[in-house]
């Protein structure tokens, strides 16, 4: 198992060891003395699936500091791009994003820490995306960055994805930075 700085401080790639035979594969997707080792000292709290069918997007998700929530995210079944978009006012790569394939084929996983809203497009004619959460899901505290917001200029490779309302309705980075949810921590550079 490897982890793959971004350039977004925080965001990391995790690359998994596959251990494949005519069976079939093993792998962990979670060793918490493992991922400890290699900077990721979570506790995580709560874990998610979501099961989707092509074109879906989900996101940009967010919780703020009321309820801070961190994702480990995989996908066990089909293919997904996943993103993270830094939310971190101050920070040197605010409103700056980072995309890669998770899938059923590759086995990475990506640790979005909190400060950053994520989302993820379905690739694969169904997918099922799993996270571990470092915080619980809490209604009050979440928030939804436009998908298709032109200041961030994410290159989705789905121009007219499958969205639910709330998604739908999400807000501009404009009206995010009117009351922000994450500040920079200089400390944590």
């Amino acid at each position: 198992m490897s982890v793959r700085p971004t350039a977004l401080h925080g965001l990391v790639e995790i690359e998994s060891d596959v251990h494949r035979d005519d069976r079939g594969f093993f792998l962990e997707t979670y060793n918490r003395r493992r991922y400890r080792e290699l900077g990721i000292d979570e506790d995580f709290v709560q874990d998610n699936h979501s099961h989707s069918k092509k074109g879906v997007l989900r996101g940009l998700h967010y919780q703020d500091m009321s309820a801070p929530m961190g994702k480990l995210v995989h996908c066990s079944r089909g293919a997904i791009l996943d993103v993270a978009v830094d939310l971190r006012v101050g920070s040197p790569t605010f409103a700056e994003w980072y995309a890669v394939e998770l899938s059923d084929t590759n086995w990475r996983q990506l640790f979005v820490p909190v400060g950053f809203g994520h989302g993820f497009v379905v690739l694969s004619d169904l997918a099922d995306v799993e996270y571990k959460c470092t915080g619980y899901y809490s209604k009050a505290a979440e928030g939804v960055i436009a998908w298709n917001d032109p200041q961030i200029g994410i290159k989705w490779p789905e121009k007219h994805p499958l969205l639910s309302d709330r998604d739908a309705k999400g807000m501009s980075l404009k009206e995010y930075m009117m009351h922000p949810a994450f500040t920079y921590d200089l400390k944590a550079k």
